[in-house]
């Protein structure tokens, strides 16, 4: 058994999205071994923050929030395709030859893998690509990106795949990952009533 974690990890200097400044984890130490005898931190952190599961509620005023998500669907086996030869988004035309099929999770292993550091021009899926996904039936996308479409008015990726039950994942960390098939866990904190949860996402591949 392999095992690739393809979580981002969290720090204060992290990659954020569009390079906001109120996006970026804010870690305090607030006691030390010194002065009061153990050490506990605290974080504020976007839920957005590197791999994270989106909910509905994210584009959708009357979208599940993240708690309701069920977990079996984030422990499932996913299929890896690369797409770092693409300087643009992902489309129809870029999916159709490839082996997708109904109940599958996809992954999206592109340039976005490569670069560390917030590129505007990172490479997403285009509404044809979204449409041409759900029209199979899969159940779950990833994304290296921090967003899994950009520069679209109206948002109309994440609403083709919210519409059809297809929960998005964003920020993996996929760079050491060959294209195949494995078995994937990523479950978000239970936080009740929001819009997305940070997770920690992992590949397994069996012998």
């Amino acid at each position: 058994m392999k095992l690739y974690d393809i979580t981002q990890t969290i720090d204060e200097h992290m990659t954020v999205y569009k390079n906001k400044a109120e996006k970026r984890p804010i870690i305090n130490v607030t006691r030390t071994h010194n002065v009061g005898g153990v050490r506990e931190s605290s974080i504020t952190l976007d839920v957005h923050t590197g791999t994270h599961l989106d909910a509905p509620l994210h584009m959708q005023a009357d979208g599940t929030t993240i708690d309701t998500m069920a977990l079996e669907q984030l422990i499932t086996r996913c299929k890896v395709f690369d797409f770092t030869h693409l300087d643009r988004g992902i489309s129809k035309g870029d999916l159709d030859h490839h082996k997708i099929e109904k109940g599958d999770v996809v992954l999206f292993k592109t340039r976005n893998s490569f670069e560390d550091f917030f590129n505007p021009e990172f490479i997403y899926l285009e509404e044809s690509g979204a449409k041409y996904l759900t029209g199979i039936g899969i159940k779950g996308v990833g994304t290296d990106g921090l967003g899994i479409e950009r520069a679209q008015p109206g948002h109309p990726t994440h609403h083709t795949l919210f519409n059809s039950g297809v929960y998005v994942l964003e920020g993996l960390a996929l760079k050491d990952v060959p294209v195949g098939e494995y078995e994937l866990i990523a479950l978000p904190l239970k936080l009740k009533g929001l819009d997305a949860s940070p997770v920690r996402a992992v590949l397994i591949e069996r012998d």
